[in-house]
C-alpha cells in the first residue's frame, strides 16, 4: 500500500502539471511508477494475501506489540480494534523498494489493477489521502476491504485544526469500514488506518495519491529453495535476510 503525495511548480499548463504531479506522487516513497494504474473495487478475495500483514510480517503484527489508535464498534456490539496503518507501509516500501534503489517493483509499463483514488489542487492550500484495510473474521467467505480517500479543503490554516480534521476523518473511515461490512454481512475483526498530509504553496499543483496494487509477487521474492508460503510465518526482516536485503 501507498500514501504519498507530489508538489510542483505551476509553470507549464493545468493537464501537465497535473500529470507531473501525479507522476511525482508515485515515483516518491515506496515506488510504484511507470505502471498504468486501472481502478478496481477494493476487495481482497479469499485467494489474496496481504503483504506485511499475511506474507513477510511487520514485526510489531507479527508479535503483538502494535497499540490500537482506538476501537470502532460493530453492529453486533462488539469492540474492534484499529490501529496505524504504517507497519504495512513499511513492509510494502521494503517490498517494492524506492526509486532511489528499486527491489521487487512493478514491471514497468505493466496494467496494473489498484484501489485507488487521487486528487490535483492547485495552492495554497493542504492536501491529503487516507487507506484504510480491513481483515475479514472468516476468510473462507469474507473478503479483506481496502477503503481509500483523498481531497483537500481542510477547513482552517493552523495545523492543529488540521490535524483534528484528519484525525476525525480517521473515526469517519473506521465508522464506513463497519457499514460496508454490514452491507455484505461481513464482519472485520481489525483495521489498519492512516493518512498523509502536505502543504501546496501558491503557484504549485499538489497531488495527493492513495492506492493498493493487486500485484503477483516476483519470482524472486520468494527466498530461495523454499515455496511461496514459508513467508506465512517470516516476519519482514526476517524475509529482506533471506533474499538478501539489509534491512
Amino acid at each position: 500500500m501507498k500514501l504519498e503525495t507530489g508538489i510542483v511548480l505551476m509553470d507549464m499548463d493545468t493537464f501537465l502539471e497535473g500529470i507531473v504531479s501525479c507522476d511525482r506522487a508515485e515515483s516518491t516513497g515506496t515506488y510504484v511508477g511507470q505502471i498504468n494504474m486501472i481502478a478496481a473495487s477494493s476487495f481482497t478475495g479469499l485467494n489474496g494475501a496481504a503483504w506485511g500483514y499475511h506474507l513477510a510480517k511487520a514485526e510489531s503484527i507479527a508479535d503483538g506489540s502494535l497499540q490500537p489508535l482506538f476501537t470502532s464498534e460493530r453492529r453486533d456490539g462488539t469492540e474492534i480494534p484499529v490501529y496505524s496503518v504504517e507497519p504495512l507501509l513499511d513492509a510494502w516500501r521494503r517490498l517494492f523498494g524506492t526509486n532511489e534503489e528499486r527491489r521487487f517493483p512493478l514491471l514497468p509499463g505493466a496494467h496494473v489493477r489498484c484501489a485507488v483514488k487521487s486528487n490535483t489542487v492547485k495552492g495554497p492550500t493542504s492536501v491529503w489521502c487516507a487507506i484504510a484495510l480491513a481483515i475479514a473474521e472468516d476468510r473462507e467467505k469474507g473478503s479483506n476491504l481496502f477503503i481509500e480517500d483523498c481531497g483537500d479543503s481542510i477547513p482552517s490554516d493552523s495545523d492543529e485544526a488540521r490535524v483534528a480534521y484528519l484525525d476525525q476523518l480517521m473515526e469517519n473511515i473506521a465508522t464506513s469500514v463497519i457499514r460496508c461490512g454490514d452491507d455484505s454481512n461481513v464482519k472485520y475483526k481489525e483495521v489498519f488506518i492512516g493518512y498523509k498530509t502536505e502543504w501546496v504553496p501558491e503557484d504549485y499543483v499538489g497531488c495527493d495519491l492513495t492506492c493498493a496494487p493487486y500485484a503477483v509477487l516476483a519470482k524472486k521474492a520468494v527466498p530461495a529453495g523454499k515455496t511461496a508460503d514459508a513467508m506465512l510465518e517470516m516476519t519482514i526482516s526476517q524475509w529482506e535476510e533471506a533474499v538478501g536485503f539489509k534491512s
